[in-house]
């Protein structure tokens, strides 16, 4: 499925305007239905939908094992009163037993995705497995590595340089998987439902890579996938940082050529304050 499609725009290159084709990142929403219940609709990028719906159920903590799941399939029906081509995007999530989730009635951005001031005290209330006991060692030059392995990775960003991406990297540096999204939140959701799906829920041992920023949502959605470290090419937000010490989540941030900045859980890179 595709990431980019065409529009015509007008370029100002060099005090010269141009007007011709450019690819754009999509973004088009998709309903996650749960046991006939629509839970949630989310901008998102289209491709790898099963695999977002089933790590957005992950993140809030109604599933830990691919074998709570009964099926979940893609769905396309015409929008009520609509164009035609106007298609809804549904992915149905069939569970063994019913999951206690608050439907999100508004649509959910492509910039936010979980919310709300009290994030700490529902990680730690939600979360299937705690990170104390994840003592996994992690090579800086290793970590180091990850955003270059990342960007190479980058398929739509390469066309369009609107997608944000996340993966997962073992401790020697080999890349198990990347996605790509208009929305942070959904590209980490893409990679723990890639993860759900393979049996490699929690991600223990493994650090989870992303090409922006550290919000707190974001290590809200490590911590709930049980990935001991996340690393991020960008800045780390304070409630970001307060998430990880409480969680025992190894944070680091700005990861880019020889330099990066640990927020939380030194210990896992030999590092102490």
């Amino acid at each position: 499925m595709a990431s980019v499609e065409r529009r015509r725009i007008v370029r100002l290159r060099d005090g010269a305007l141009d007007a011709g084709p450019d690819q754009l990142a999509i973004e088009e929403p998709l309903e996650i239905e749960v046991d006939g219940t629509v839970v949630s609709t989310t901008m998102r990028t289209p491709g790898h939908d099963i695999e977002l719906a089933l790590g957005w159920l992950v993140s809030e903590g109604a599933l830990g094992s691919l074998d709570e799941v009964l099926e979940a399939k893609e769905c396309f029906e015409h929008a009520e009163g609509a164009d035609e081509e106007q298609v809804r995007r549904i992915v149905q999530v069939h569970t063994r037993s019913s999951i206690p989730l608050t439907p999100r009635l508004h649509a959910t951005s492509s910039a936010c995705g979980v919310c709300g001031a009290d994030l700490i005290d529902l990680t730690q209330r939600t979360r299937h497995w705690s990170l104390s006991g994840d003592r996994t060692a992690f090579d800086i030059d290793r970590i180091l590595g990850q955003p270059r392995a990342l960007r190479e990775s980058q398929r739509g960003f390469d066309a369009s340089g609107g997608l944000h991406a996340a993966a997962l990297f073992t401790t020697g540096g080999e890349l198990l998987c990347v996605r790509e999204d208009v929305g942070r939140h959904n590209a980490v959701d893409k990679v723990i439902g890639w993860a759900l799906t393979e049996g490699r829920l929690p991600l223990a041992g493994l650090a989870l890579q992303v090409s922006g920023r550290a919000s707190a949502e974001l290590v809200h959605k490590a911590v709930m996938a049980g990935a001991p470290l996340l690393a991020a090419v960008s800045a780390a937000s304070t409630l970001a940082v307060d998430l990880a010490r409480a969680s025992d989540l190894t944070l680091v941030g700005f990861v880019r050529d020889d330099s990066l900045n640990v927020y939380a859980g030194g210990e896992r890179l030999g590092v102490t304050e």
